[in-house]
């Protein structure tokens, strides 16, 4: 039996700014082919999006969804997924890409939920919510895209209410219903339980499923602490020999590297978002010494992390009534 080809996944990050952790890609341009993708991608941040015009599928964990016009999907960071359009069709769509820890920092009471959309751990997540059952929250969303596209005084206060009012009203629906997805979900633990093997190579729902999820979570959430790549492997329930090629597999990178450029990413941030002195940001951010810092720095971005700093201010005052579809990066659809 011949070896199942391999899933070519993609990772898209997204900058978004501390003080205001939310980014709008719109416009009529935003449309979706209904030729679907030979390969699937996933994002660093969580992605709300609402199809203005036509039909087509989200595809996650192998699952061909239906979505139509006014519906509005749900994607967590770190879930692999692709979408296209019916056959004939172009469907129109906006994106919403946000961190919702930060956003809603200081505004939910201490004994809220151990919950946030922006990972995979809700009981009934579902990523299609449908117009036609909850009209509400896509009137909703589209007040929210309304605020971000006009700026008008105060937009960021508004919208940073307008989203907490959708991400409670998601926390209701969730607790209310199931989902097809979940039940995929705990078919996928099932298997993976029943694996006798740390040395498995995965099949390929498994590598739909992204089964390193663990691990990037885990690095997300505690790349300014020291771990080991043991430390990741056991997340995944492997070997580290085993982790690491599975890792570089799916990510086109190594374990370490991907570690080393998601610092490097979030000291971007910082650079650009605070007056912290780079010494300060290399030890925020996990590094040892800022040498090393320095050197891990150059090597990804080409430049210092001082030079990024001076042309980070040079680029947002020319930006700032530049529209961030202009931005270079994911920001077109393909």
């Amino acid at each position: 039996m011949s070896k199942p080809k391999s899933v070519v996944t993609e990772y898209r990050s997204y900058y978004l700014p501390i003080n205001f952790p939310v980014l709008l890609l719109s416009g009529d341009y935003w449309k979706i082919s209904d030729v679907k993708s030979g390969r699937l991608h996933f994002h660093n941040c969580l992605e709300i999006g609402i199809c203005h015009s036509d039909s087509g599928y989200i595809e996650i964990f192998g699952n061909p969804l239906y979505f139509k016009e006014g519906d509005i999907t749900i994607i967590p960071k770190n879930i692999p997924h692709t979408t296209y359009s019916s056959a004939g069709c172009e469907s129109h769509w906006s994106y919403i890409y946000i961190e919702p820890k930060d956003l809603f920092k200081n505004m939910l009471p201490a004994n809220w939920p151990d919950y946030d959309l922006s990972d995979f751990t809700t009981k009934s997540f579902q990523p299609i919510i449908h117009k036609a059952d909850h009209p509400e929250l896509n009137a909703l969303l589209l007040q929210i895209i309304s605020e971000l596209e006009e700026k008008k005084p105060f937009y960021q206060i508004s919208t940073k209410g307008l989203l907490l009012s959708f991400f409670v009203s998601v926390f209701r629906l969730e607790n209310e219903e199931t989902s097809e997805l979940n039940l995929g979900v705990k078919n996928l633990e099932k298997k993976t339980k029943a694996s006798d093997s740390k040395h498995e190579i995965p099949d390929l729902e498994m590598e739909n499923s992204l089964v390193i999820a663990p691990a990037l979570n885990y690095i997300e959430e505690n790349y300014n602490q020291q771990f080991t790549i043991e430390n990741l492997a056991d997340l995944c329930h492997w070997s580290p020999t085993h982790f690491r090629r599975v890792f570089h597999e799916i990510m086109g990178t190594s374990p370490l590297d991907f570690i080393n450029n998601t610092r490097i990413n979030k000291a971007c941030n910082l650079l650009r978002s605070t007056e912290d002195s780079v010494l300060d940001i290399s030890e925020a951010v996990g590094f040892h010494s800022v040498s090393s810092f320095n050197r891990c720095f150059t090597k990804v971005m080409l430049i210092s992390p001082r030079e990024y700093r001076k042309q980070m201010l040079k680029s947002d005052k020319r930006a700032e009534n530049t529209s961030i579809l202009e931005y270079a990066g994911w920001m077109y659809p393909e």
